[in-house]
């Protein structure tokens, strides 16, 4: 395995480009794992990196997002168990922390020692981590695909279709309590690709965690985005999603007024 890594992070020049090629190869293959332990019956693949792995946006992800579609004989200590036996089976030093509550389960998968064993860190101790989160309560209305996968390994993740991601990319940027820039580069992505949301799927968002009903459709849609564009602040934007870009001149894309003119 660490043989296959390094070939992997041969044409990484800089340390944040390998640590993220790193931390990509190994959400691949947490999925492949995922697949292979047919996961993929209860989960489907939600968020950001869904939107990397799955359509090739050009930023790279930290978490690895779901959504459960199915409960009957879904096991979050069994998923996490079966992770981690595996990903020690493959030779790799694996270390875990888990949380669960009511609506999320949340685990931190942790590499310790693998970023100075492949000479990306001269810190021993440092750890590589990427968080698996379970939204064990979505909101209805989505819809899955199946998507084969052939980068390192051959296999399928269910996941939610294009007009459910963009629902849920919509919801994150503008009803999270916190602001993501890699969710406005997504949406910038969305926006190019001319996407229709899954409308259904994001009012009935909104409306769980505002706790009142939005008509969000496609004729308010352009001012519903014009409006919560106003009150975003582009420079955090740039700044907090830079390190995950392949080409840093997209960040040019994230200002206000560009998608401003895409919109309208």
């Amino acid at each position: 395995m660490y043989e296959l890594l390094k070939q992997k992070l041969k044409r990484a020049i800089t340390a944040e480009d390998k640590i993220n090629k790193l931390r990509e190869f190994l959400q691949t293959l947490i999925l492949k794992i995922m697949f292979d332990h047919q996961t993929f019956e209860n989960l489907a693949f939600v968020g950001g990196t869904a939107l990397r792995i799955l359509y090739g946006v050009r930023r790279y992800s930290e978490d690895l997002d779901f959504s459960l579609i199915k409960r009957r004989n879904y096991s979050f200590e069994s998923l996490i168990n079966d992770l981690l036996y595996e990903l020690k089976h493959y030779g790799l030093k694996v270390e875990s922390v888990k949380k669960e509550n009511n609506v999320v389960n949340i685990c931190m998968i942790k590499f310790p020692a693998l970023l100075n064993e492949l000479s990306i860190s001269g810190i021993k101790e440092q750890k590589l981590s990427i968080k698996l989160e379970i939204d064990t309560n979505p909101p209805k209305g989505w819809n899955t695909a199946l998507t084969p996968i052939s980068e390192s390994y051959v296999f399928a993740i269910k996941h939610f279709d294009l007009p459910s991601l963009y629902a849920t990319k919509l919801h994150a940027c503008f009803f999270r309590r916190y602001t993501k820039g890699r969710d406005f580069y997504d949406l910038v992505w969305y926006l190019g690709k001319k996407t229709v949301p899954n409308f259904i799927l994001l009012n009935n968002a909104v409306k769980q965690t505002e706790k009142k009903d939005f008509k969000i459709d496609s004729r308010n849609l352009k001012t519903f985005l014009i409006d919560k564009l106003k009150g975003v602040d582009f420079n955090y934007i740039r700044k907090d999603v830079e390190r995950f870009l392949e080409d840093k001149n997209e960040l040019k894309m994230l200002d206000k007024k560009i998608i401003m003119q895409i919109i309208k």
